[in-house]
């Protein structure tokens, strides 16, 4: 389905490419810096933070299917984007201002429901219109990681300028940053409401209007019982759940380093750095997706020399290497070289396990095997790894009253070299599957 405008060919890739910058800057500008926002600003316990974390992947597992059906049958994908960013734009917004922990779980969930069937209606769209998917969607699609990278360092330069207090000591530093964290919230409303009426300026994608077959779930789910997929799923949720103790704690234990650079020449490092991505943690942490950018430019190179297991077997590396920085050399240099390593545990290991689903799976099933371990990735994982990370890990970490990061990076540390031993052992080898 394409454009009814011929003309418009040549147009509509930088049309799909702001698309793109605004549904992920509305995302990059608050998910980084709600752990510390939550606990540091609301008083949450690390309990109810990590159910306000996990309540957006429950409804992140529902929404994409309902949408889907609302898009394959009955709304054209451009209006129910644009009803989908108003309403989130209006969530958002009340997440950042509501003070309980009963309407911060409610809200995250609605919000995952809302927000996260855009990321697969955006990408819809897109297929839809371009000229050539196969040349044209990547490019397109890294502007989603700028507009991440952009909305990140926006929030870090404003918590520098205007929440960071000269003269006092760091409590009082931190408890300003927490505070001022609530713009982001504001931020992402403001773009949802702009990426609403953007949507409606979109070409329109109307429905197929027909009744799709059901999901051919069972035949997948026979395919994935099959090597190599099965290890690759088994070790998607461990994966998973490292993941997200990045996304949950990074933020937090960046800010503090941060915070830390003083008035001495050897701070310089420090200054400079926070003068360009600001504080907060979040601004800092769009190393990670800059990283991402160049791994994913290399991966057409890489996977002509190396296997897919060795491909993944980097990326576990990578996710071990990283928490082993945060755990055991808590300077701003070695964070950096940590949080930089994103790209590889993303590419080489994220991006890759999508391109190990793909080759082994059958035509037929293939699409409903990407959206099973879509959800293991961004559903099952998220949830667990959300609760086991606050409730189990950050509850062990911090006995003492005050976070042992050492403790609490130690575990997916091992955790990752447990799952690269796994891969090692149990993924068939070979250049082919």
């Amino acid at each position: 389905m394409t454009d009814a405008n011929p003309g418009s060919a040549a147009s509509i890739k930088p049309r799909l490419s702001l698309m793109m910058f605004l549904q992920y800057a509305i995302w990059g500008s608050w998910l980084p810096i709600l752990y510390p926002f939550l606990l540091g600003h609301r008083g949450f316990t690390l309990d109810q933070t990590g159910w306000c974390l996990a309540a957006g992947a429950v409804g992140a597992i529902f929404g994409p299917v309902l949408a889907g059906q609302l898009a394959d049958r009955s709304i054209a994908t451009e209006k129910l984007l644009a009803f989908s960013h108003f309403v989130g734009a209006i969530l958002v917004w009340k997440l950042g201002s509501t003070t309980d922990f009963t309407g911060v779980l409610t809200l995250s969930a609605i919000y995952g429901l809302v927000y996260a069937p855009t990321l697969a209606l955006t990408n819809s769209l897109a297929f839809a219109h371009l000229p050539d998917r196969d040349r044209d969607f990547g490019p397109v699609r890294l502007w989603g990681t700028i507009g991440w990278i952009a909305a990140g360092i926006m929030v870090g330069q404003i918590l520098l300028r205007w929440h960071t207090p000269e003269g006092v000591d760091a409590d009082a530093v931190a408890k300003a940053q927490n505070a001022g964290r609530g713009v982001a919230f504001t931020i992402s409303a403001v773009l949802g409401v702009v990426m609403g009426f953007f949507c409606l300026t979109l070409p329109h994608t109307p429905p197929a209007g027909r009744k799709q077959d059901a999901s051919p779930i069972g035949a997948a789910l026979a395919e994935v019982k099959m090597q190599p997929l099965l290890t690759l799923f088994l070790i998607a949720v461990p994966v998973s759940m490292i993941h997200q103790f990045y996304f949950v704690f990074t933020s937090d234990f960046v800010s503090k380093i941060q915070n830390a650079a003083g008035s001495g020449a050897a701070d310089a490092f420090s200054r400079g750095v926070n003068q360009v991505f600001g504080v907060g943690g979040g601004g800092l942490m769009t190393i990670g997706q800059m990283t991402e950018i160049a791994v994913l430019g290399f991966i057409p190179a890489l996977a002509k020399s190396l296997s897919r297991k060795q491909l993944l077997a980097v990326g576990l590396a990578a996710y071990a290497g990283r928490m082993a920085l945060f755990a055991y050399a808590p300077s701003l240099f070695p964070v950096l070289l940590g949080v930089a390593l994103h790209g590889l545990c993303f590419g080489c290991f994220i991006f890759v396990a999508f391109m190990v689903v793909d080759e082994n799976t059958s035509s037929t099933v293939r699409a409903t095997a990407q959206n099973l371990f879509n959800l293991v990735i961004v559903g099952i994982g998220i949830i667990v790894g959300s609760w086991f990370a606050t409730g189990v890990v950050g509850k062990w970490a911090s006995a003492s009253g005050a976070m042992d990061h050492a403790k609490l990076f130690s575990v997916p540390m091992y955790m990752a070299l447990g799952c690269l031993a796994a891969l090692l052992v149990a993924y068939p080898s070979g250049r082919k599957s």
